[in-house]
């Protein structure tokens, strides 16, 4: 049976949860954003890792979509990615 999270309105554990980091466009962010992601949920496959650059090519987002198992699992993917230099915002 799933758990319900209760400080997490309308999220019901485990679930898909996308987790998306914009900076520079660089070869690194995505390496860095997929390390980080796949260091709290190791069982995410490479495919799940998609990158769309921003109109002028100067931006990139990096979208790991993951099977998230709590609040707390996505919080440290969060903290982890906006303690990088090279991510500018994470959604």
């Amino acid at each position: 049976m799933d758990q319900v999270n209760t400080t997490a309105p309308g999220l019901t554990f485990p679930c898909e949860y996308p987790v998306k980091a914009m900076g520079p466009h660089t070869d690194e962010l995505t390496q860095s954003v997929w390390a980080i992601v796949s260091q709290h949920a190791p069982d995410t496959p490479s495919a799940n890792c998609r990158t769309s650059q921003s109109r002028q090519g100067r931006f990139l987002s990096v979208t790991v979509t993951i099977t998230a198992q709590s609040r707390d699992q996505l919080d440290a993917i969060y903290a982890d990615l906006q303690a990088h230099s090279g991510v500018l915002a994470t959604l």
